[in-house]
């Protein structure tokens, strides 16, 4: 078993740099991808930058500890970006048809999702995210012990995790209504937009919203809010805010569980 896993996942790094070299092929166009990823981002960086000289903080938030909330954000989507965001297209994958043919091979079908090309744009977007994340840190007058660290690190993995589970969740619809691309658009500029801010500041219908049924308070607001000690605030119990990476642990399996189910039921593109 270990043997197979060794061989599966050594394909796919392959895979990887071949996709990967195939990009460096068109240098200037390689560049202009690693830009448009860090353009996409500058709403972001601008955001950060008046917060830090304009404001001393936000709904009981400091602007150090804001601007590690959306570093955060910022970190989870570049990861999630660069490794699994080939999921985000799903919908044209089924339209053009080449699900079917993905069904043929010997390799898993989310997995040939993940590898159809190489996400150069998640470059930048990585690039913005490992800045900020790296300023927020060495601003955050926190005492950054082994275990806020571990914690920290387990943060990042979950909001990846959860992003991914996210959009895998509305891949999985995608395998029957291609037109709920729509709905990833949507997600992702909910995500992009009300991510990067306390959720204590919005009404609390909102708030519930973005916690319960769009999840994107696990993705950085809860981890963080516990990190800099406002764990009472958040909404939440303390031990649900506590344990955001292991939920997002939970929801992403769960996604994936989904993406299978659907994955049995789809029909074609015709059908």
């Amino acid at each position: 078993m270990w043997r197979r896993f060794t061989e599966a996942w050594g394909v796919a790094w392959q895979i990887t740099a071949l996709n990967f070299r195939a990009q460096l092929e068109y240098r200037v166009e390689f560049l202009i991808r690693i830009a448009y990823g860090i353009v996409w981002q500058l709403s972001i960086i601008v955001f950060a930058a008046v917060l830090l000289s304009k404001f001393s903080g936000m709904g009981g938030w400091t602007s150090s500890q804001i601007l590690l909330l959306v570093a955060t954000r910022m970190l989870c989507n570049g990861l999630y970006v660069l490794y699994c965001g080939s999921v985000f297209s799903l919908s044209f994958y089924v339209q053009q048809g080449l699900i079917d043919g993905y069904l043929l091979r010997p390799m898993p079908v989310f997995r040939q999702v993940q590898l159809v090309a190489f996400q150069t744009n998640g470059l930048g977007d990585l690039l913005v995210g490992i800045g900020l994340f790296t300023g927020a840190i060495a601003r955050d007058p926190l005492d950054w012990t082994p275990g806020r660290v571990a914690y920290l690190a387990a943060g990042v993995l979950g909001g990846t995790l959860l992003i991914t589970a996210v959009f895998t969740a509305v891949s999985a619809a995608a395998l029957h209504f291609p037109a709920s691309w729509y709905w990833s658009l949507w997600i992702a500029e909910v995500s992009a937009t009300f991510g990067s801010y306390p959720l204590s500041i919005l009404p609390r219908a909102v708030g519930e919203l973005l916690t319960w049924v769009l999840p994107i308070a696990f993705i950085a607001y809860l981890p963080v809010g516990v990190l800099t000690g406002h764990g009472g605030t958040l909404g939440v119990p303390v031990a649900v805010a506590a344990g955001a990476p292991l939920a997002a642990l939970a929801m992403y399996v769960g996604s994936r569980l989904l993406w299978n189910w659907s994955l049995r039921h789809y029909t074609g593109v015709n059908g």
